[in-house]
């Protein structure tokens, strides 16, 4: 894979003041006598130094003791590993990380104010304590994902620290490890591309004037349209045009800019759509700088092979073989409610079960049915009550104002049939928060352009065409496989026999495969309070200068 700094075409050499900064730091030390010399056996001062520095951190404790306090910063022979990490840190901002944290100016004054041995040693440590830092912002990400938000499950891969700065310190290419810290997705290096574009357009100006109004369609003339017309040429949709007329060059460039947006691309400017359009470029940096994070916590992750990509923003699920999408259907996620939002996570999807059992969520059971049976003992009447022994328990044999949400004994579930909430097939990749993709007799909910209604689960547009995808991996005709176990309107539960991959994710800025950025709404408001932590972090929206 193309290493992302390359893609984006990057200058990874230092400044000519950064180098002279750099060789007089090492003038510096290698000039403490001929009792010191760089090249030479180290002095008790330096390993002191290392030690007392190097105690509070066990990684770096067990590291340096491991190879006899020898150095791998401060010394001559460092000077590539050292000049090479300088350069990382100096370009820490373009993917979204902390550069300030990291300081790197201030660690070449650091070397260029080294007076002692032990004073070299304490630098010494604190380079590898900023390096231990930077690899996991770089490789895992700034923030801890579920400390930040409840909702988003997601665990990072980690490394042993102490593994990675050994193999780092073993290194015959020290650049090229640190570029190989980061995801080597092609769409990390694809949004770190867009977040130059977007500081540019910034820099330029931004997009110019908001657009006016609440709806704009086809026929319309005056300002607002004018001002239209030159936000979509300043955003790329629009070729040179005096227009002052909304004409059908101008209602193509609204089209192509709502499917970039996943909006209905009806060429009509209403509200939705003019809201989206008057977003400035350092809105969309933000979303950019989040997808970025995002991609750290998946860093790891295989991306090889077949996966299911359900993308909560953009109410939809794919499948990817081998990076090419070859199923794609609509959904309907979690309602923006506390208790309903779909968690984030990543899975094995281990089955599928043809005319499934609902068999009702006790919070559902408890918060919505019985408060209904209470006021009419023959509500939801799609639904049997069961005892704890399994049983289907009359429904006049209950008197529901009893029980309370506490105490209430009874179970409830649908049977197998075509009005089942969960429709005519479920696919399940068992997790703690009973999250699955299902069928669904509400068919009208995937019309709409916003599809936060369910309890959680995902429901699937195209249902029976993932089936039939997912079943061509272990039978000659899926189709006749799957009907012929629908027919018998039984449940059946059908393992698949390669586990698939599902990866639950919430992206508002995703490339497409030509690396072209689409973006989505923010639909539970997880990206701002993420930016908001990124922020926090010392993450900045504009780049410094590298």
């Amino acid at each position: 894979m193309t290493v992302f700094f390359r893609s984006v075409g990057l200058a990874l050499s230092l400044t000519g003041l950064a180098v002279a900064a750099e060789a007089q730091g090492t003038a510096q030390i290698a000039a403490q006598g001929a009792m010191s010399p760089l090249t030479g056996v180290e002095l008790s001062g330096f390993t002191q130094a290392v030690a007392e520095a190097a105690s509070d951190t066990p990684a770096l404790a067990a590291f340096y003791a491991a190879r006899d306090y020898r150095p791998i910063w401060t010394s001559e022979a460092d000077a590539p590993r050292r000049a090479a990490f300088l350069r990382a840190l100096d370009l820490a901002d373009l993917q979204g990380l902390p550069k300030s944290h990291y300081a790197p100016d201030a660690l070449r004054a650091d070397f260029s104010a080294v007076q002692s041995e032990r004073q070299r040693g304490l630098l010494e440590v604190k380079l590898s304590k900023v390096f231990l830092d930077y690899a996991h912002d770089v490789s895992h990400g700034v923030l801890e994902p579920h400390e930040v938000i409840s909702d988003i499950k997601r665990e990072p891969h980690r490394t042993d620290p102490q593994v990675r700065i050994t193999q780092f310190a073993a290194s015959g290419n020290p650049a090229l490890f640190l570029r190989e810290l980061a995801p080597q997705m092609p769409q990390y290096a694809q949004l770190i591309k867009a977040r130059l574009d977007l500081a540019a357009q910034v820099a330029a100006g931004g997009w110019g004037p908001t657009v006016p109004g609440k709806k704009l369609e086809p026929g319309d003339t005056g300002e607002a349209v004018i001002a239209l017309r030159d936000r979509l040429q300043a955003m790329g949709y629009l070729g040179r045009s005096a227009t002052a007329s909304y004409d059908g060059d101008i209602q193509k460039a609204v089209q192509a800019f709502q499917a970039d947006q996943g909006l209905s691309p009806d060429g009509i400017a209403g509200s939705g759509t003019l809201t989206e359009l008057n977003r400035s470029p350092e809105e969309r940096m933000q979303s950019i700088l989040v997808a970025l994070e995002r991609l750290r916590w998946m860093n790891g992750t295989d991306f090889t092979g077949r996966y299911i990509w359900v993308n909560i923003t953009d109410f939809s699920v794919r499948v990817i073989d081998d990076g090419k999408t070859t199923f794609r259907s609509v959904t309907v996620v979690g309602q923006n409610n506390p208790d309903r939002r779909t968690p984030e996570f990543s899975d094995q999807m281990e089955m599928m079960v043809i005319n499934p059992t609902w068999n009702v969520p006790r919070s559902i059971v408890t918060k919505e049915y019985l408060p209904q049976l209470k006021r009419n003992p023959n509500a939801a009447g799609q639904l049997q009550i069961i005892d704890s022994r399994g049983r289907v328990v009359p429904r006049g044999a209950v008197d529901f104002s009893a029980y309370t949400a506490r105490n209430f004994p009874f179970a409830m579930k649908q049977p197998p049939s075509n009005r089942n909430a969960l429709g005519l097939v479920k696919f399940l990749f068992p997790n703690q928060w009973n999250i699955y993709l299902h069928d669904t007799p509400s068919k009208s909910l995937f019309q709409k352009e916003t599809r936060a209604f369910s309890h959680g689960c995902i429901r699937v547009g195209q249902p029976f065409d993932l089936a039939y995808v997912l079943l061509g991996a272990q039978t000659n005709d899926p189709q006749a496989e799957f009907k012929r176990i629908l027919n018998t309107g039984r449940e059946t539960t059908v393992p698949l026999k390669k586990p698939v991959p599902v990866h639950l994710v919430y992206y508002t800025a995703w490339p497409t495969a030509s690396g072209h950025v689409e973006y989505r709404r923010d639909v539970y408001g997880r990206d701002a309070i993420l930016f908001h932590a990124l922020e926090q972090a010392g993450v900045e929206l504009a780049t410094q200068d590298s």
